[in-house]
């Protein structure tokens, strides 16, 4: 398969006709200058050594070597050889937790770093088996889809931290359930779901989402990360602990048990990483376990620069051109391989400076496109990113942004492309970071005013309008002619307003249920003092009539029975949780 890596180039081929319009009106106007200054016939006698032909054909030769320069320029490629390995392995889906918790540094540098180590090690290990990867907190998405890439799988382990998840708490269940459903097609293949994290599950359904993976055909690993006496978790550069909404430090713990029985009902095995190599030994052995299948991948080949070849034409026609004289030798005069002509153009030393212009231009772009070549290995990506951004396959496009930014990580068309692609998989948060580092990279106002555009269409779809409102305001500083930003930010005043007074009004009624209650409150007092009044006449008298106390008795089960049906109203109406936990 052929293309031009950098296409644009050939539109420099425009001035192909262009210069030979010239060279064809020069050529016109010498002929009548010609017929003023003599008779054709005498001319033709007084220049018997000029050659019609010779400076047509020297022309054209520099001509055509012009036009190969700009596909030089264009990068011709050929490659993209697609070949079908077959390898024999299992499929691994690996969950890991990236809620606070993870931070803890209860083994040594922390939960989460180490939990990174282990993966990395178990790649290593992997050489035919397929492998894919998800981060969960109290949501859970895919962060690389089940492939046999690698490298890429390393890569993306290094941008894996808590601040990636808007939603914290810890939900197994959702990781379980969303790994199920993330391996392929092929029957008869072991599917394993190995789940990272340190078992403090605050949502509940982990039991049943393994049994449920198990009776689907996999079995779920787990590895517990983090002791039993548990840590405080450390808030990143405060130098403080994370507080629960009574003031007290969070100390976390590893939860194993809970660990035990995920593991069990999933029908894999609990592993307790302590050490990372004898964890990683005892993981492979159950891995050992699971039937293998061969399978095909896909491979793709690197397209190959074929600008040498070209480079090589053009020097030909070059050293051609040269050794072609605008007069005949006289030491070759019987050798005529151009018919002698009676018009001759008048070159110059212009004519000798263009050659030698075009050599030295020629011989510096052969020498620089190698190293263009390597050195622009991230554009590459970005084009490969954005052809699968815009087919719609967003992970895929990820994948080629990240491995853009690997190469060169000032890049900020392609941190910005990142933010667009994790936007589009609803990864809001680690899209607002993406955009937040290419606002800080980019130097071009308009383009660091998209970034901002995108922060705060992020915030404003999570109803966070002030947040939504400042970046609106950046954007518009770095161009004010954007409309849809300006309509965006007038949109999100709206809403704040509505917003707002939608608080004032609940917390109107808040105040007006605080002022009911209270006034119940004071006539139960009320009642409550009569009754005691009552009670005190009662026992003043010597004696007390029939009458009397069954009026006394129907009075207190009257309002036992008001007591009950308050409590079972207040029992009926919505009650929220004390206390919320975010680790």
């Amino acid at each position: 398969m052929f293309r031009f890596e950098d296409p644009i180039y050939l539109w420099l081929l425009v001035l192909i006709p262009i210069l030979a319009l010239v060279r064809f009106l020069s050529y016109r106007n010498q002929r009548k200058r010609l017929r003023k200054f003599g008779d054709p016939s005498l001319l033709k006698e007084l220049m018997p050594d000029v050659s019609r032909f010779r400076p047509s054909v020297k022309f054209w030769l520099l001509l055509g070597a012009l036009a190969l320069l700009v596909v030089m320029l264009a990068r011709p490629q050929m490659g993209t050889k697609i070949s079908h390995e077959k390898r024999v392995g299992i499929e691994t889906i690996i969950a890991i937790d990236i809620s606070n918790s993870m931070l803890a540094e209860d083994i040594i540098p922390s939960r989460l770093d180490r939990s990174k180590m282990m993966v990395e090690n178990l790649v290593d290990h992997f050489t035919n088996d397929k492998i894919g990867l998800i981060v969960f907190a109290g949501d859970a998405f895919v962060q690389l889809p089940i492939t046999s890439d690698y490298v890429s799988a390393k890569m993306f382990l290094s941008s894996i931290n808590p601040s990636m998840m808007a939603t914290q708490g810890t939900d197994i269940a959702r990781a379980i359930e969303m790994a199920t459903h993330s391996f392929t097609q092929e029957e008869g293949i072991g599917k394993a779901i190995i789940v990272i994290t340190d078992g403090e599950d605050h949502e509940g359904g982990a039991l049943q989402a393994a049994e449920a993976a198990k009776d689907a055909g996999m079995r779920v690993y787990v590895l517990g990360v983090g002791s039993a006496n548990g840590a405080p978790i450390p808030i990143s550069g405060t130098g403080d602990y994370m507080k629960d909404r009574s003031g007290n430090t969070v100390m976390s713990a590893l939860n194993e048990d809970m660990c035990k029985q995920v593991a069990q009902a999933g029908g894999g095995a609990y592993i307790h990483v302590e050490n990372n190599s004898a964890a990683q030994q005892q993981l492979d052995r159950e891995l050992d376990k699971l039937s293998k299948k061969e399978t095909s991948t896909t491979v793709y080949s690197e397209y190959d620069e074929q600008f040498q070849a070209v480079g090589i034409l053009v020097l030909l026609l070059l050293i051609i051109e040269i050794c072609i004289l605008d007069r005949r030798n006289p030491l070759l005069k019987n050798l005529s391989l151009f018919n002698r002509g009676k018009w001759r153009e008048v070159k110059g030393e212009g004519m000798s400076r263009a050659r030698l212009v075009l050599f030295i231009v020629i011989s510096l772009t052969s020498c620089l496109l190698p190293l263009t070549s390597s050195a622009q290995t991230d554009r590459q990506y970005i084009r490969q990113g954005n052809k699968l951004f815009h087919s719609g396959d967003y992970p895929g496009a990820e994948v080629s942004y990240r491995k853009a930014i690997e190469k060169n990580p000032k890049n900020p068309q392609a941190v910005y492309n990142l933010g667009n692609a994790l936007m589009a998989q609803k990864k809001d948060s680690a899209a607002v970071v993406q955009f937040e580092s290419a606002s800080k990279l980019e130097t071009n106002p308009l383009r660091k005013a998209k970034s901002f555009h995108n922060i705060g269409v992020v915030c404003q779809s999570h109803k966070m309008y002030g947040e939504a409102i400042e970046a609106y305001k950046s954007a518009l500083r770095l161009n004010p002619a954007d409309d849809e930003t300006r309509y965006n930010l007038v949109l999100c005043k709206h809403q704040q307003q509505k917003q707002q007074q939608k608080q004032q009004q609940n917390q109107q009624g808040n105040d007006d249920k605080k002022q009911d209650n209270k006034k119940d409150q004071q006539k139960q007092d009320q009642q409550k003092d009569k009754q005691d009044d009552k009670k005190q006449q009662e026992q003043q008298k010597p004696q007390m009539s029939k009458e009397n106390a069954e009026q006394l008795l129907n009075a207190a089960i009257q309002n036992e029975k008001q007591t009950q049906d308050k409590l079972q109203k207040a029992q009926q109406q919505p009650q929220r949780r004390s206390i919320q936990k975010n680790w």
